[in-house]
């Protein structure tokens, strides 16, 4: 316990030469890296690292920052429209990071995957080669699974920005937003609100397979009962198929008392259309994902007093601000995920010294805290998040319980 209070105190101290934002996260890195540390040997990825002897040769083409650590960065920055724009986003969240945090001993070594299998394997091997010990990114579910392939066998964790949970696996973690975080959040919440009938309007796809799994897990645990669930198609604009799953909801609708619709858009507000015209709309809670967090539906009128879960928006404004400021727009809402993730580069450098990117200080229960508040990987590569939960207005939004800044003890 003696050695946490002064590991702290040494990194508090660090204040007037780190921005708060860099200081947030690596400060409960090593909250929990000390507790998990303490007195045992952490142990190295197998063959880790790959070349010890790769850190001393230059570096070639695009780098941020001049520290001694390498780490890999990895983007889509060629193939043209929204693959690219993303790319340059986040090497420029990057770069914000960097400037954030000073005296940063991290040195990103920026590659370009295409956003293909083959750019991401091939980006792995040349940054690998290069001395990276750590990979953030690619973006780009066949990107990551290409980069993943040849880290896991050189040793080399990654912490990827893909909402794909099958491209996650042990050493290859996601740092994105996902559907499992959003569902068990507004699920659970609703149970402590009392609500008990649940339904479900889910897309008949992957992520309607992975929100419907995890959704039944949620309402069993919350102590409530499934009244029905509706898996609808949607091709191109017609909307048929959704109307039609959302009448067969609203006939039941008496016996309901909360609709689980993730899906963002349009969807949201449709669906209330016709439970509006169909049924007892009015005795229905609608709750929705991260999805939901769009003007589109955040004004729609029907779904006042609606609820969907989200990051604390307080830290995204902030940064909004500073990445305007530095480089004259305004950045999309998962352009913190690469600040982030250089920020815990840097903050784990700082903190755990030689067991820096181990697997067991990257999992560590304690996790961290970021931009969008706090965050954990679990061994398998998927993270959970604290999130807020938002009530829709009709004009925006209200936050109605807000997003915890720490995981509770055991969790």
């Amino acid at each position: 316990m003696g050695f946490r209070r002064s590991a702290l105190h040494r990194l508090v101290s660090l204040a007037g030469r780190c921005s708060r934002s860099a200081l947030t996260i690596a400060a409960l890195s090593v909250a929990g890296l000390v507790a998990g540390c303490s007195g045992s040997s952490l142990g190295d990825f197998p063959g880790y690292p790959s070349d010890p002897n790769a850190g001393n040769a230059p570096v070639a083409g695009d780098v941020i920052g001049t520290g001694t650590v390498r780490v890999g960065l990895l983007l889509p920055l060629s193939g043209g429209g929204n693959q690219t724009s993303i790319g340059q986003v986040f090497r420029n969240s990057a770069e914000l990071a960097l400037s954030d945090f000073q005296g940063a001993d991290i040195q990103l070594i920026v590659k370009d995957t295409g956003g293909t299998a083959e750019g991401g394997r091939m980006a792995a091997q040349e940054v690998i080669a290069q001395g990276a010990e750590l990979i953030l990114g690619p973006v780009f579910a066949p990107a990551v699974g290409g980069a993943g392939s040849v880290a896991r066998s050189s040793g080399v964790p990654v912490v990827a920005f893909s909402t794909d949970t099958a491209v996650a696996s042990r050493g290859v973690y996601l740092l994105s937003f996902l559907p499992e975080s959003d569902v068990r959040r507004i699920v659970s919440f609703a149970g402590s609100q009392g609500k008990r009938s649940f339904a479900a309007i889910l897309p008949d796809d992957a992520y309607g397979s992975i929100a419907e799994a995890v959704f039944r897990q949620e309402v069993g645990r919350a102590g409530g009962r499934i009244v029905s669930i509706q898996r609808y198609s949607l091709s191109g604009g017609n909307t048929d198929d959704l109307r039609a799953k959302a009448e067969t909801i609203a006939a039941s609708s008496s016996s309901i008392d909360t609709l689980f619709v993730p899906a963002g858009g349009g969807v949201p507000g449709f669906v209330a259309q016709v439970l509006q015209a169909g049924g007892n709309f009015g005795t229905i809670k609608m709750i929705g994902t991260g999805q939901w967090d769009s003007a589109e539906v955040q004004n729609t009128g029907l779904l006042t007093g609606a609820w969907y879960p989200g990051p604390d928006n307080s830290g995204f404004q902030s940064f909004a601000q500073r990445y305007q400021g530095q480089f004259g727009s305004r950045p999309p809402r998962n352009a913190t995920l690469a600040y982030d993730a250089t920020i815990l580069a840097a903050g784990l450098v700082r903190s755990a010294g030689a067991e820096r990117f181990n697997s067991r200080v990257m999992t560590n229960s304690d996790g961290f805290l970021g931009i969008d508040g706090v965050f954990r990987f679990r061994s398998n590569g998927l993270n959970e998040r604290g999130l807020a939960v938002y009530e829709v207005t009709g004009s925006g939004t209200r936050v109605i319980d807000a997003a915890p800044r720490s995981f509770g003890p055991g969790s």
